[in-house]
């Protein structure tokens, strides 16, 4: 995980952020978001890949390089006292690095949960 970054780990973790229906769809992502009232400030985040994206193979490259997007991303622009799930589609291991990173970028401002480097975190929504 990248610094400042927590993983979400728990079934019922991912299930939360599915049922705040909060989400953004993009070409290489589909970010999941909502407030995170078990661990006050911190920003934590979910990966996941369905037999959709591919095989193993293809679902871990997918991950992984989820993860890449997320570690230069969130540390500095995430709103604290979130939870994310970011979900991978079938672009994401085909879309070059910096439309990924766009997509990630693009999903956060539209969810309004992007913060500008140094600045304040914003009130938490649920």
């Amino acid at each position: 995980m990248p610094p400042g970054v927590e993983p979400l780990k728990r079934r019922a973790q991912f299930l939360r952020v599915a049922a705040a229906r909060r989400k953004y769809v993009t070409p290489g992502l589909l970010l999941q978001a909502c407030g995170n009232a078990e661990d006050g400030e911190a920003v934590r985040v979910g990966y996941t890949a369905s037999r959709k994206v591919g095989n193993a193979v293809a679902r871990n490259r997918a991950k992984r390089r989820l993860r890449a997007a997320v570690g230069e991303v969130m540390p500095l622009h995430a709103a604290a006292g979130h939870d994310y799930v970011v979900i991978a589609r079938r672009a994401t291991s085909s879309r070059s690095f910096p439309a990924l990173l766009r997509d990630l970028e693009t999903a956060m401002k539209k969810l309004e949960l992007w913060r500008e480097a140094g600045a304040q975190s914003p009130a938490r929504e649920g």
